[in-house]
């Protein structure tokens, strides 16, 4: 008997995905192909909307961070950094240079518990062909010992410096309200120095694995600045050119509302554009620290990067730079001390919030989160209340690009995928991204959706 040939698409495909797999939230794909030609393609965010912005308006700016860090059990010190950077913006504070620098030692170590949650539960079951990471426990379970020693480490960080990782409570307008621990950074940074290993294993993993072969060269916007590998603090780069002030974000992308998704979606001159790890990466290669160049070259990257399923890859050499960023930061802080100027014992009460003679202003924080640069922009009155907020999500600018991608890909797919091949590399580009749409995770059925049977539940 000979061998049937697999199933593949050439003219009518109508491929409907709901929910997307390992990311946070409810989004779905949908792809309409008829006699060749691609009639639809688009990704659509379908939760309700959770008017944060809503929920601050009316409210004391100084209240702004503990709110918002719940937008996002992920990059919630991302969401408290950027909103303290915008309310000292418009209160006219300025933090010290060791406030500066907890910030950013509490920024590099969410970048790596979000990383590696990415690289090994998010994105490695795909490239190892399975489902999930459950069945890797027992197939690859020094693999995951690992993993979980990384993200212990990352999580542990959140604790030390910020009382919690999850809604951190110390991080406040002008500094902190209490510093970590000796004992707790002492502990931090031997997890910081053993990690190293784990780092370089991971490297041996993600090494080994083949990513899917996909090119197209878009915009890459990030924060850049002279000294360093922009994270906290740099003005907006585009392609490594047209650098403008955070502050002046609006003259830079436009934010639009579309009919098929709830979330926006953010263009520059009218074209998508990618935020992220790999558009940190094109823009501020040169500026990785030794150790994060040498995993470069181990993995065989280059910039630019024009294959969004390599953002993976690259997340790992950010966590590789993160971490040894963290540990010079850590063996300053052990040697020098902390200075307790840093702590705000002068921060208002509740009861003292309105003796306060506020002067009406407007101000922007931008930090780099896991999935790119996050805005907060608040306007508070002369009672320092806010009266205006505008909070612009990584995931939401990634969201036009994310389509753009699809409609190059897709294409290139017809006549040369089988149904399960045409569903892995349609989950594994929108999951390359890293996309968070909201702060859950949830289950996809990839359903083709002309008559074919479904390609997993």
């Amino acid at each position: 008997m000979s061998k049937v040939s697999p199933k593949v698409y050439s003219k009518d495909v109508k491929v409907d995905v709901h929910y997307l797999t390992r990311v946070e939230g409810h989004g779905n794909i949908v792809v309409d192909v008829k006699n060749g030609k691609l009639t639809k393609c688009e990704f659509q965010v379908i939760e309700s909307p959770r008017f944060f912005e809503s929920m601050l308006v009316g409210r004391s700016i100084w209240e702004a961070q503990h709110l918002t860090s719940r937008i996002c059990g992920i990059c919630a010190c991302g969401h408290s950094l950027a909103s303290i950077k915008a309310a000292e913006a418009a209160l006219g504070v300025e933090p010290s240079d060791e406030a500066v620098m907890l910030r950013k030692l509490l920024l590099y170590t969410e970048q790596m518990d979000s990383h590696i949650l990415h690289i090994y539960f998010l994105v490695a079951p795909d490239l190892l062909g399975v489902k999930s990471v459950i069945p890797l426990i027992q197939t690859h379970r020094p693999v995951i010992e690992t993993a979980l020693r990384m993200k212990r480490m990352s999580d542990y960080a959140g604790e030390v410096l910020a009382g919690r990782h999850i809604h951190p409570i110390s991080y406040v307008i002008g500094g902190l309200t209490q510093l970590p621990s000796r004992e707790g950074l002492v502990k931090l940074y031997k997890m910081m120095l053993e990690a190293r290993k784990d780092g370089e294993e991971t490297l041996k993993v993600i090494k080994k694995l083949k990513f899917p072969k996909f090119e197209r060269p878009t915009q890459y916007m990030s924060l850049a600045n002279d000294t360093e590998y922009a994270m906290y603090d740099g003005d907006l780069a585009v392609n490594g050119r047209n650098k403008i002030k955070a502050k002046d974000y609006k003259k830079l992308f436009t934010e639009t509302v579309v009919e098929h998704s709830r979330a926006k979606i953010s263009t520059i001159n009218n074209k998508p554009y990618a935020v992220g790890a790999i558009s940190r990466f094109n823009n501020n290669g040169a500026k990785l620290n030794k150790k994060a160049k040498e995993a470069v070259q181990e993995l065989g990257l280059k910039a630019p990067c024009y294959n969004p399923y390599l953002n993976t890859a690259i997340q790992l050499v950010e966590w590789v730079h993160c971490l040894e960023e963290s540990i010079v930061i850590m063996e300053k802080i052990l040697g020098d001390g902390l200075s307790k100027k840093t702590v705000v014992s002068s921060w208002p009460k509740r009861s003292e919030l309105r003796k306060i003679k506020y002067k009406p202003n407007s101000g922007v924080g931008c930090v780099e989160v896991p999935r790119g640069s996050l805005f907060h922009d608040y306007t508070i009155n002369n009672k320092g209340n806010i009266s205006y907020a505008n909070c612009v999500i990584p995931t939401n600018q990634n969201m036009g690009n994310l389509e753009a991608d699809m409609r190059k890909l897709v294409p290139e797919l017809l006549g040369k995928r089988t149904q399960a091949q045409i569903t892995l590399d349609l989950e594994m580009l929108a999951r390359s991204y890293d996309p968070c749409i909201s702060c859950a995770t949830h289950l996809l059925d990839v359903k083709f959706v002309n008559g074919l049977p479904n390609a997993h539940h």
